[in-house]
């Protein structure tokens, strides 16, 4: 009883906060600065959440049976409903985003919902459905992508310079990278299990891998293996990392403006796979390769940036960032180990696509960069009731 009076004394006067700012309001309205905070925050919570419940299923993935209420998916759930109930803030309130903002963060939870019972529907009608690969699992990561990056514009436009508006994009843009990069990390998980079943000791329970090969329509051999673990072709693995891990450092670096900040987005998420990693293991999960040669990736980025002109500098460094990703990557599966390596010409066709995406890139910057004064209202410094 005592407890239940304690938590309703707590809760009251965030209530009586919360009360008042509950209006409908159009995107871009005045946000008292209280609330902007609060709301941020709560983003931050968020896609915590969603992260470590990621990181926990895939792993879990590759050890156990689907299970719709598995530990993991219930994580993860913690981090969208979170997610949900800020949606719902910014779309009736309009506090805290501009209209842009308002609608990546809208569409992008609508599809990331919408994904949700197609994704159960495909596990019913095909099984198992490990790969990281399939469209249901593909809208779930851009319903993702599109929310993040409604959050990262509407902290970017009203969030006040300083070392704090520094710090939280840069957390914005390693859940981005960390969201991006994540149907890459079925070959990191696959490489181990492949391995672990050359060595007679597998890390997937019997019940999982007769039910892949009976989905498959052979005997649990190693046949049956390689497709369970390394579904999609070698080439895709490198060509990812050149496409669409390195344009997002490079979105981050533009964005946050700081010499090596793209270095610093893929150190932490490495940083982050490497602490997570034991984690997982002491529990008795499945291992991964950890993605260290990113981040030579991302300093290549970040160099590119000391060249002045951005048509020179988007061709020079997408040669230079695929040249040196490929090479850090055979050194890291040479050192400790990775997905299968190919030929470094395949690397070619990821250094063209990245170029196109850097110029890309540089184009919207010059054209379309969103400008604090252009949100029709700014935050506001009122002070907590």
């Amino acid at each position: 009883m005592k407890s239940v009076q304690s938590l309703k004394r707590r809760a009251t006067p965030v209530v009586e906060w919360a009360l008042p700012l509950w209006t409908r309001g159009p995107a871009g309205r005045e946000t008292p600065e209280d609330l902007f905070r609060v709301l941020y925050a709560g983003w931050l919570v968020a896609f915590a959440f969603k992260v470590l419940g990621a990181s926990w299923d895939v792993s879990w993935h590759f050890k156990w049976l689907r299970d719709d209420l598995a530990p993991p998916h219930l994580l993860n759930s913690v981090g969208t409903a979170v997610a949900l109930g800020l949606t719902v803030v910014h779309l009736y309130t309009g506090y805290g985003v501009d209209r842009p903002a308002q609608r990546l963060i809208g569409w992008g939870t609508g599809v990331f919902l919408l994904a949700v019972p197609l994704d159960l529907i495909n596990h019913r009608v095909n099984g198992l459905d490990i790969t990281s690969w399939s469209p249901s699992h593909m809208l779930l990561y851009i319903g993702t992508l599109l929310m993040i990056c409604g959050v990262i514009r509407g902290w970017s436009m009203g969030a006040p310079a300083g070392r704090a508006r520094t710090a939280v994009l840069g957390a914005l843009f390693v859940f981005l990278f960390e969201n991006v990069w994540f149907p890459a990390q079925h070959q990191e998980y696959g490489v181990f299990g492949l391995a672990a079943w050359d060595r007679g000791k597998p890390e997937a329970e019997p019940i999982l891998l007769q039910f892949a090969a009976d989905q498959m329509g052979r005997p649990v051999d190693r046949v049956m293996m390689a497709n369970f673990t390394l579904p999609v072709p070698d080439a895709v693995y490198p060509l990812y990392a050149a496409g669409a891990a390195m344009i997002v450092l490079i979105v981050a670096r533009m964005m946050i403006g700081r010499m090596f900040a793209a270095t610093s987005v893929a150190a932490a998420y490495v940083a982050y796979r490497t602490l997570i990693w034991p984690l997982l293991a002491v529990a008795g999960f499945p291992h991964s390769a950890v993605p260290v040669f990113l981040i030579a990736g991302a300093v290549a980025v970040d160099l590119a940036f000391l060249i002045p002109i951005p048509v020179v500098r988007a061709v020079v460094g997408a040669l230079g960032v695929t040249v040196v990703l490929d090479q850090a990557l055979r050194v890291q599966n040479a050192l400790f180990t990775s997905p299968p390596l190919v030929p470094p010409t395949t690397m070619l066709a990821g250094g063209v696509l990245l170029a196109a995406l850097w110029l890309g890139a540089e184009w919207f910057a010059r054209r379309r960069r969103p400008k604090a004064q252009d949100m029709e209202a700014v935050v506001s410094a009122t002070a907590a009731p």
